[in-house]
């Protein structure tokens, strides 16, 4: 049975006071045992809010790597420093890193690859535009995002330690969401992606986000799709209303 793992990707928003302000409202009313939960804050607020969940069963995630060790690589966060601030998850590949920083495939699967030498989990996002999905190309773009995400990956971690959220990006901050139903029918067929490239048994492990204006109206339908093992949500993770996503039904 596949543990389910909501991650909340605040991206740019809080500064150190909000976020400690924001964890601490809420933390008390996540208690959950059969999910994980996740808090991917920005880089300047990792400390701060890793000392509100330091003692509950939250855990603390990441919004991006570079994946070289250390040097002269300005603005730049590596693993180790991620490993210094007790970061648990760590997402990668977000449509946003991909359109607005020019992130490769290449570049992503090289920072899978060093987190987990550092034993921190990857999230790995995938997703279509809304023109690859009218032009039904949006099968064979997921399918080419994770076989690059993966490549040279084995398949222990890839069964045990690596996350993928699908995010189309048409459903990213625009209000508009996938269909329980498209959603579910995307995530399977990443899962049988998985299959193929390493076996059912993996498959049937790896676990598998929706991301795209997920909600606490939608939250419930979504997760409880059979191939969706969790979510990845954005702006509702900087309200109130993520301790509802958190504690679906």
């Amino acid at each position: 049975m596949r543990k389910k793992i909501i991650a909340g990707n605040w991206k740019m928003n809080n500064t150190i006071s909000q976020a400690e302000d924001f964890v601490a409202s809420i933390i008390d009313r996540i208690n959950v045992s059969d999910r994980e939960v996740v808090i991917c804050p920005s880089f300047v607020c990792l400390d701060t809010v890793y000392s509100v969940i330091e003692n509950t069963n939250v855990k603390l995630g990441a919004q991006n790597v570079y994946f070289e060790e250390k040097g002269a690589y300005t603005g730049e966060i590596s693993a180790d420093m991620l490993v210094s601030c007790f970061v648990d998850y760590t997402i990668i590949g977000h449509s946003e890193r991909r359109n607005i920083f020019s992130e490769t495939d290449e570049m992503i699967n090289k920072k899978a690859k060093t987190l987990l030498t550092r034993d921190i989990k990857p999230i790995i996002c995938v997703g279509e535009t809304l023109e690859q999905r009218e032009q039904n190309k949006h099968f064979d773009f997921v399918k080419s995002q994770v076989i690059n995400a993966l490549k040279d990956i084995d398949e222990k971690s890839v069964a045990e330690k690596i996350v993928i959220a699908y995010e189309p990006i048409w459903a990213i901050g625009t209000g508009k969401t996938a269909t329980a139903e498209q959603a579910n029918e995307m995530c399977k067929f990443i899962r049988d992606t998985i299959s193929e490239l390493y076996s059912k048994k993996v498959a049937d492990k790896i676990r598998i986000q929706y991301g795209g204006s997920v909600n606490a109206k939608n939250a419930s339908q979504i997760l409880n799709m059979p191939d969706i093992d969790g979510a990845l949500v954005g702006g509702a993770s900087l309200k109130d209303e993520f301790v509802s996503i958190v504690n679906f039904e």
